[in-house]
């Protein structure tokens, strides 16, 4: 498994990549430097192109295809920013897309995947029976399967942005990122242990069905109902089977963190209030775990904030709940 992905692969993932992603910046949050007594940045993964992380995996993969793949079109399942990613690049490089959403996907995300020239289908109740009607349209239809995590090509993407976090801060000690499929969390752990001396990395889960966080528990890939959240990114299973991310995570996560819904809505206000940034419940777990006291860094730490794909009234309902605080 350790030769499955290298540096290497994750350094030429990030110069493909380079034209049709942004490098994202790193903004110093004076108020969180404050509270933990170190300095502590943001990683704006929510201002890209398509408002996530996703970009960077989805674009590495469908730029690998060959001729012949593109031709057919691809397919992929998605609880909305993996789909939007795909859409996104896929009508960039002239590729036919089809996307899955089961019905509990986020209104707003399914009106802004609409939008795009991709083939939308709203099925299942649960990401997991979305995946299942995907895998019997894709072999009827000879569609190529594009994972949403659980490939070394979006992994390989994902982690290009630990890349420019070393670049820019390389004194950086602590890495904190939302945990779910787990291929934000092997990309950056893959770049965070090669480091001198390597850098500890936490992986963050809301409290309600966290699927990667459990199965790690457990040593083994593990099945959850999936609950309502405000952070609707980091819903799903690992897929049957999980063929790359739970054996990486296992490798390369040093610490895992778990919040709460109010935690994760507090996280979301302070992001808008001291920083004017919008992001989605998922996106800003790591914040609320900063912000709750769950984790307590020791030296220079960048948190990820991956993406900005809310719901308006949710938005404004939570910043206007929890302003108080901040």
């Amino acid at each position: 498994m350790k030769d499955l992905l290298t540096l290497k692969d994750i350094i030429d993932a990030h110069k493909r990549i380079q034209p049709y992603i942004l490098r994202s910046p790193l903004m110093p949050s004076a108020y969180l430097s404050d509270k933990l007594g170190v300095p502590t940045y943001l990683k704006l993964e929510c201002l890209q192109p398509t408002g996530s992380f996703k970009l960077r995996g989805a674009t590495n993969l469908l730029l690998q295809l060959t001729g012949e793949e593109k031709k057919k079109g691809v397919i992929t399942v998605s609880s909305g920013n993996h789909g939007k990613a795909v859409a996104h690049i896929g009508e960039i490089l002239g590729i036919p897309v089809t996307i899955f959403l089961s019905t509990h996907t986020p209104a707003c995300k399914v009106e802004s995947l609409r939008k795009t020239t991709a083939r939308i289908i709203v099925t299942g109740n649960s990401y997991d029976e979305a995946e299942t009607a995907a895998s019997a349209y894709e072999a009827k239809h000879g569609l190529v399967h594009i994972p949403s995590f659980d490939d070394p090509r979006i992994i390989a993407g994902q982690g290009t942005m630990a890349l420019e976090i070393f670049a820019d801060v390389p004194e950086t000690r602590h890495i904190i990122f939302p945990l779910s499929g787990g291929g934000m969390g092997a990309g950056i752990g893959l770049v965070s242990r090669q480091q001198s001396p390597p850098v500890e990395i936490w992986g963050v889960s809301m409290e309600r069905a966290p699927v990667m966080i459990r199965s790690l528990e457990a040593g083994r890939v593990l099945q959850l109902p999936e609950e309502q959240t405000l952070a609707d990114g980091l819903k799903g299973g690992l897929g049957n089977p999980n063929r790359y991310t739970f054996t990486l995570c296992r490798e390369v996560i040093n610490h895992t963190a778990l919040v709460s819904e109010d935690e994760i809505g507090q996280a979301v206000a302070f992001l808008f209030n001291n920083h004017r940034l919008v992001a989605e419940g998922s996106g800003a777990v790591g914040i609320a775990a900063l912000l709750a006291g769950k984790i307590k860094p020791e030296g220079p730490t960048v948190v990820v904030v991956s993406g900005s794909n809310i719901d308006l009234s949710t938005f404004v309902e939570l910043v206007e709940r929890y302003s108080d605080l901040f």
